[in-house]
């Protein structure tokens, strides 16, 4: 039997899930920054700075390197989900926010291939598998922690502001780089592209300094003192759980839809269609500052009538609103671009990944929630790592992002089947989640 130890008060434990839930908000806005500005980086500058010398082959290479995080975030999760079900949910969080601060920074001090030549994009590489290896701890662990502080009832609200702050990352990192990308080409390729990489470092030391003062969850501690933690927890994750592992995976697929909308967008506009990059670079801004308010409200309204119907109206949703979008890019009207991207980040899109945030962690138990929560969320995003490389390879010139927004419609749907697969927890209370009691 596995029960919460009651040593703290209703005050104090408000109080946590507060401190939880701010920690988690800027931890994700880091995250996410990074995210978003690697892959705008990737979309407009990359290709000349680092793959001059390959030819047509250059974007897709630049495009590519996006997706190599995604190989390290399974291993990142591994490890940071073993600190975090045996040492504990804040130790793992320090030591990857830390981690992915400084490898951020780095990125903005390479040098270029015309510099030190085929080094220049290995040294990319290996920072961008340390940014994977750390971010795959990094929002599983917060959203964990921040669902065991929370009172019940109001898990998925808190959680939801981890949410809001990946969404935060990505509109600082798309308006970070609306007047980098004014720049003239000379200074964007000389010293421009460096500067959202640089900014990474005062928020950085900012969820450092709040993630120190994180104290662990009740449920972590009297587990510790009952001597409950699983002796290594992803062999009891994949020998116990790995039907749920799986089924959180597919649910976290739905993250493709998010790196079509934010990068795969970003390329096919700009190029094939001819968009200019500041209107593509606001859409997706204006797009994630929405996201940042309806997180939260999204958590709250699963709070209230439960996680299944949110997620998967806002899963179907997201994928018919790329239809729109793309068709509004081919035919130039601006107006609706940014009504049918804004609409589709800051709403529909954002409706199953703020409910997700409370929704996956809930499904595992707490001797393996970190793990669980992070080997399913990481192997889920494999796909959306390697998704904007996949359409441009499949894009060839103009109207033909179809087959792309498709697969799009195929995940979201499976998504949406494994969620109403999965229990329905948002009247559970904290101490019998996973099926312990």
């Amino acid at each position: 039997m596995s029960t919460i130890v009651s040593g703290t008060t209703a005050v104090e434990r408000a109080r946590n899930a507060r401190r939880a839930a701010v920690s988690g908000f800027f931890g994700s806005a880091l995250e996410y920054y990074d995210f978003l500005i690697y892959g705008s980086a990737a979309a407009l500058v990359f290709t000349k700075v680092f793959f001059p010398a390959s030819g047509g082959a250059g974007t897709l290479l630049s495009i590519g390197t996006f997706g190599v995080a995604y190989i390290a975030r399974p291993f990142g999760a591994v490890l940071w989900g073993h600190v975090g079900d045996k040492l504990g949910r804040r130790t793992a969080l320090v030591l990857t926010i830390g981690l992915m601060g400084v490898a951020t920074f780095a990125i903005g001090l390479l040098p270029s291939y015309a510099t030190i030549g085929v080094a220049a994009p290995i040294l990319l590489v290996v920072l961008r598998l340390v940014q994977g290896l750390s971010a795959g701890g990094e929002s599983p662990g917060s959203s964990s922690l921040t669902v065991e502080h929370a009172p019940d009832g109001k898990r998925a609200f808190y959680a939801g502001f981890s949410m809001s702050g990946m969404q935060l990352g990505m509109a600082l990192g798309s308006l970070v780089f609306v007047p980098v990308a004014a720049l003239p080409q000379e200074q964007l390729l000389s010293w421009g592209w460096r500067l959202p990489f640089l900014l990474s470092g005062p928020l950085t030391l900012i969820a450092y300094l709040l993630r120190r003062k994180l104290e662990e969850p009740e449920v972590f501690t009297g587990m510790r003192q009952r001597d409950e933690r699983a002796p290594l927890p992803i062999m009891t994750l994949l020998r116990e759980h790995w039907v749920t592992t799986l089924r959180v995976a597919v649910c976290s697929g739905i993250n493709v839809v998010g790196t079509i909308f934010n990068v795969f967008a970003l390329t096919y506009a700009t190029g094939a269609a001819d968009v200019p990059k500041p209107v593509m670079l606001a859409v997706v801004s204006l797009g994630n500052l929405g996201a940042v308010v309806v997180a939260p409200l999204a958590g709250w309204l699963s709070d209230r009538i439960g996680r299944k119907p949110v997620f998967v109206l806002g899963a179907l949703g997201s994928s018919v609103s790329l239809f729109v979008l793309f068709s509004a890019i081919d035919a130039g009207n601006i107006t609706l671009v940014f009504v049918a991207g804004v609409v589709g980040i800051s709403v529909f899109y954002i409706m199953p990944v703020g409910v997700g945030a409370a929704y996956y962690p809930e499904q595992f138990p707490a001797q393996v929630r970190y793990t669980g929560m992070a080997v399913g969320l990481m192997l889920g995003l494999l796909a959306s790592g390697f998704a904007p490389a996949l359409a441009q390879a499949i894009s060839t010139g103009a109207s033909t992002w179809l087959p792309s927004v498709w697969i799009c419609v195929g995940i979201a749907v499976l998504a949406s089947i494994a969620a109403v697969a999965g229990p329905e927890t948002y009247r559970t209370p904290t101490a019998h989640l996973g099926g312990r009691c």
